[in-house]
């Protein structure tokens, strides 16, 4: 048989002394507790984290039921904390917090303390909002720093959904072990930052860790390069892909590193449209893979040549290489960023100050010479003494005028804020028209109204070619061609403003005229023709073998071009037609239709002479413009003008800026 071995003799009895000892122990607690409630009947601890713990084990030094309020004194503060949580209260004193946050501040008061995993608890995840911020908010600087974490894509996900597991204050910052957010020890310092938000998001962080180039500087030690605090903002973290303030402010985020490739960018359409607010236009983060971000020359990297096909086709659709290869950080005033766009702006830039250079000294000269003619009392007025008025335009060129000038206006005013974006008068502009895509939706509009009158023209110069039979029109005093009498003129012009001869005899067209007509023929050439590239850049990448280079130089074009047309209409072409003196304030005659007899002989003698001996200034003859008809131009004539003056004026403002 088996033999039991038998327990020693003595063991059942000192297990009954343990047993009996316990019991005592527990009766007597429970006897502490009694007595302390019958006086604190208002003291509840079942329900706190506390519930275990007896009062004596706090209050040591009351060694009699019957004890005065002077004993508890020296048991308040953190000491009796530390009686039981000596660790915590240790790293609590080595932290920022140090003497001057003790535990009652953070945890609340010890009869009431709940434990940390309690939704009521101030250091629940969503009570640490509210303790923090009872603190901090009052902090020089830190004002508005729990605000934004409420609003932000960690406070929504915390307090508005409801996940406990969302980022808190001790999250990032640590619980008791909490140092200035630069201290090495700091969970958000540069070294442990990368780590402390990778706790959650592992994919990211190891995507940017072991691909991306800044990852790979981080590993190298390199303290310069950008980790996630870097681009993501620390208590305003939106989410890039659906917050819009978040994802225009991507680009702001890598300027701060990438200084000159921001300013190129910014100096491109994309960059302009969202500083302007389009949210759709390429940030950095659409070219360059934000975690995965290599160089150009890694065939890993979406700006690699094998890749950009797919990545400019993300936004773009099918695109051709040509298409692809534009460069949206090219510098056009550099020739070894591209030499045949540096070509072909700095061409640009010659056209611009000649233009503006020989018609600022034309028009001031002009200004002065006009001014002491208008005190001589040698021009006539607008007005006919006689109330005899010429005929000069018929209804279809009214009516084209006025397209020209409803179309040019609407260009220019959706034009100037992109190409100004930085201007501070730019978004109010892009706002009155409803936002950048409405602003967009209406320069195009008034695209199409531009080749629209153009193509009108056209038509009728054709038809007065080919069907009329029309003699002179590409010849002779009623052509729009410049002839030798026009060069003649120019010089006769200037020896007038110099007071050095008489103002030359004016025909049909004057020299300043002809300059406007053919600017239109020239601005629909450049102005147009590279306005469509850059409005349909597959299409035209497709039918004709071009480079990328060639739409970076369209835009340049477009651009500079429609800077000279904006600048010559509301300076130069206003002046000669509406603010020199002998016309100020507002030539009506393009409204009309018609001229005083009187201004037109003076004006225009030579036409003058021609029709009277030709027989044909009788036929011309028409009735003067009706008072109601002449507040109507004026009203609309101020406003076409002030808004002209207007851009020009933003013109000047946004060029002195930049």
């Amino acid at each position: 048989m088996a033999r039991h071995r038998s327990l020693p003799a003595f063991l059942p009895g000192l297990l009954a002394v343990v047993a009996l000892a316990l019991t005592a122990a527990n009766a007597s607690a429970q006897e502490r507790e009694i007595n302390c409630m019958a006086c604190h009947d208002d003291v509840h601890f079942d329900s706190t984290a506390h519930a275990e713990v007896a009062c004596k084990d706090c209050h040591t030094n009351v060694t009699r039921p019957r004890h005065k309020k002077e004993d508890l004194a020296d048991l308040t503060g953190d000491a009796i904390c530390a009686q039981c949580h000596t660790m915590a209260t240790r790293a609590v004193g080595r932290s920022v917090h140090g003497e001057k946050v003790g535990c009652m501040d953070c945890h609340g008061d010890a009869h009431t303390m709940l434990k940390n995993d309690d939704l009521l608890s101030p250091m629940s995840p969503v009570g640490q909002v509210r303790t923090c911020g009872d603190c901090h908010a009052g902090l020089p600087g830190q004002e508005q720093m729990i605000d934004s974490f409420v609003h932000s894509v960690h406070g929504r996900g915390l307090l508005r959904s409801g996940l406990v597991g969302s980022p808190t204050c001790s999250t990032c910052h640590g619980g008791h072990r909490v140092f200035p957010v630069e201290d090495e020890r700091s969970p958000t310092s540069f070294q442990n930052s990368p780590k402390m938000c990778g706790d959650c998001h592992a994919y990211v962080y190891e995507e940017w860790l072991n691909v991306s180039a800044h990852g790979e500087a981080y590993k190298a030690g390199n303290t310069e390069t950008a980790t996630c605090i870097d681009c993501h903002s620390s208590h305003e973290i939106m989410d890039p892909v659906l917050d819009r303030r978040e994802r225009l402010g991507i680009v702001d985020q890598c300027g701060d590193c990438h200084g000159k490739y921001y300013d190129l960018y910014r100096g491109d359409f994309h960059g302009k449209a969202t500083n302007l607010g389009l949210v759709v236009s390429a940030t950095c983060a659409d070219c360059h893979h934000p975690h995965a971000t290599l160089g150009k020359d890694d065939p890993r990297s979406t700006i690699h040549e094998s890749n950009l096909q797919a990545t400019c086709g993300d936004c773009h659709g099918a695109v051709t290489m040509g298409f692809a290869t534009y460069n949206p950080h090219i510098n056009p005033n550099d020739p070894e960023s591209h030499f045949y766009v540096f070509l072909i702006a700095m061409a640009m830039h010659a056209l611009i100050i000649g233009v503006f250079g020989f018609f600022g000294i034309h028009a001031l000269l002009w200004l002065q010479r006009g001014i002491v003619g208008h005190m001589r009392g040698e021009f006539i007025g607008h007005h006919s003494p006689s109330n005899t008025y010429v005929r000069r335009f018929k209804k279809r060129d009214i009516n084209m005028h006025l397209l020209i000038i409803v179309t040019f206006l609407l260009l220019a005013a959706t034009g100037l804020p992109l190409k100004f974006s930085y201007a501070p008068w730019a978004q109010t502009v892009v706002d009155l028209f409803g936002g950048v895509e409405n602003t967009m939706l209406l320069h195009r509009l008034a695209a199409i109204g531009t080749f629209g009158y153009f193509v009108w023209h056209l038509l009728i110069l054709a038809q007065r070619f080919f069907i009329k039979k029309e003699k002179g029109l590409f010849w002779g005093p009623n052509s729009m061609t410049p002839q030798l009498k026009d060069g003649k003129d120019i010089v006769a012009m200037f020896k007038y403003f110099l007071y050095k001869g008489p103002r030359p005899e004016g025909d049909r067209w004057t020299y300043w005229e002809k300059f406007d007509y053919l600017a239109v023929f020239w601005g629909m050439m450049i102005i147009g023709g590279s306005g469509l590239m850059l409005w349909f850049p597959n299409f035209f990448t497709q039918i004709l073998p071009l480079p990328g280079w060639v739409l970076n130089a369209a835009y340049v074009v477009h651009s500079e071009e429609a800077l000279l047309a904006t600048g010559f209409i509301f300076l130069f072409h206003f002046f000669h037609t509406h603010l020199r003196p002998e016309s100020f304030p507002l030539d009506p005659v393009i409204f009309t239709g018609s001229q005083p007899i009187e201004r037109f002989k003076e004006e225009r003698p030579l036409e003058y002479q021609r029709m009277v001996e030709e027989g044909t200034l009788e036929q011309n003859i028409v009735p003067a413009p009706t008072p109601e008809q002449m507040r109507k131009i004026h009203f609309w004539g101020f406003v076409a003008v002030a808004i002209g003056l207007a851009c020009a004026v933003g013109i000047f403002t946004a060029l002195l800026i930049y």
